[in-house]
């Protein structure tokens, strides 16, 4: 398979994020090792410049474009987390950066990449595809799209997560990795079977936005409107063009956690490892430790993709719990 993403475009982004990117730190637990009868590591990407791992990917993606393309700017469409990410690594590279924004996206991210100096266009979710207004308006203007998944610059970038994590730890028996538009799962998935071939990686969703696990199981791709779900980085309407493919080639299997589910780790990750993260960012935690993925006596890698969130709608969510 020809993919356009392979583990040396994946190796060179770790090069130019040397100096950028926080190498992110990778921690450990007695208790999640008995709870789980394992040995797991958390890649703690919540602990990321502007979040999240989705850092790795915009700086790789804006730090190859041409000088005409910095200096007319790029725009791109995002809940958040890649806005961010799209923002902060622009204002470093000095290319300016539109976001077409949901109206209903996390006030916290919102406020973040206003922050970080990006121009915020706002649009109804319900009414328009982003990627539609996207083009109009990158058309008029003359901006570059940098979409936040689907980009073989943003694949390769996001797989450097996978690459340090492996070259901390060393053997993994099984890795787990959230996935949305399946940028972060591409990415992480070539590398680590570029590094330790019998590694078993596994893609986790939310269950009300399985589009990626029905189009694993089906070999067909499907999509989901909007699903409800606090998970909001994961409210993709598809894999991508890119990933689709990759998703299939790489990756042993896709499985899906609940909200409810989700909220149980969040709380024990906040509670028991002191680590704060996002509904989305708890996916792949979530399938090992409810439960739903189980390796006794395996290495395990977990990625912890984000921990950007609403703290009062955390305590909201919380009360929630059983």
């Amino acid at each position: 398979m020809n993919d356009p993403v392979n583990y040396l475009n994946i190796e060179a982004a770790a090069t130019r994020l040397s100096g950028y990117a926080h190498r992110t730190p990778v921690i450990t637990s007695q208790t999640v090792n008995q709870l789980t009868q394992a040995e797991v590591f958390f890649k703690c990407e919540n602990l990321q410049r502007t979040g999240s791992f989705k850092f790795r990917g915009a700086f790789n993606a804006l730090s190859q474009l041409s000088g005409a393309e910095k200096q007319r700017g790029i725009l791109t469409f995002s809940s958040g987390n890649h806005a961010q990410a799209i923002a902060r690594a622009g204002t470093i590279l000095g290319v300016p950066t539109t976001i077409i924004m949901p109206a209903d996206a996390p006030g916290v991210k919102r406020s973040a990449t206003e922050g970080y100096g990006a121009e915020i266009l706002l649009y109804d979710r319900s009414e328009i595809a982003r990627e539609a207004l996207g083009q109009e308006i990158a058309q008029e203007r003359g901006l570059t799209i940098i979409p936040p998944y689907d980009h073989p610059h943003i694949i390769a970038g996001q797989g450097t997560a996978a690459l340090e994590l492996l070259q901390e730890v060393g053997r993994l028996d099984l890795l787990l990795v959230c996935c949305g538009g399946g940028g972060l799962l591409s990415g992480c998935a070539i590398i680590t079977r570029h590094l330790w071939p019998n590694c078993q990686i596994i893609g986790v969703e939310p269950a009300q936005g399985n589009d990626a696990t029905r189009s694993f199981h089906s070999k067909t791709l499907q999509t989901v409107e909007n699903p409800d779900t606090i998970a909001d980085g994961a409210r993709t309407p598809s894999l991508g063009k890119l990933t689709f493919p990759m998703v299939l080639n790489w990756v042993d299997d896709m499985v899906t956690v609940t909200d409810g589910e989700i909220l149980k780790t969040m709380f024990f990750l906040w509670e028991r490892l002191k680590l704060v993260v996002e509904p989305t960012g708890a996916l792949a935690a979530a399938a090992l430790l409810q439960g739903v993925v189980t390796r006794p006596q395996a290495r395990i890698g977990v990625i912890l993709s984000g921990g950007n969130l609403d703290l009062k709608q955390a305590a909201a969510w919380f009360t929630q719990i059983d």
